[in-house]
């Protein structure tokens, strides 16, 4: 028997990190000092599109790419700016906000609804190619 189901994990999560609403993100996403982070997997991406200008960081490989000790990271996560998570419902980013904020990641929040949410109050999407 499992100690801690999903739904209690994210509301776990969502007692201690910031999340913002679809509308908000999409009035700071064009902000110089915030970053969409795009944490679906590549194949989301390929059939549903994403939110134009966001970065593509896979949930299995965030924290690999934010640690600056790893041999995984990439610089875009010691900029300073505020990075803005989201999945598909939001969900996988409470998770990962979570993650990274214990790594002292700041600031990070996330978009409640995800990319649906998204969708749903209006804000543009890109089409993802195949490569």
């Amino acid at each position: 028997m499992m100690k801690k189901g999903i739904k209690e994990l994210v509301a776990d999560a969502e007692a201690v990190i910031e999340t913002i609403s679809a509308e908000t993100a999409i009035e700071i996403a064009q902000q110089d000092d915030v970053e969409l982070i795009d944490i679906r997997d590549i194949r989301e991406l390929q059939r549903e599109g994403t939110v134009p200008g966001a970065k593509h960081a896979p949930r299995g490989m965030l924290e690999f790419w934010v640690d600056p000790d790893s041999p995984y990271h990439k610089p875009l996560f010691a900029s300073g700016k505020k990075f803005v998570l989201y999945c598909a419902s939001g969900w996988r980013s409470a998770l990962a906000t979570r993650a990274l904020q214990e790594m002292g990641l700041e600031p990070v929040c996330h978009i409640s609804g995800g990319f649906t949410a998204w969708k749903k109050a209006g804000g543009s999407v890109e089409a993802v190619e195949k490569k």
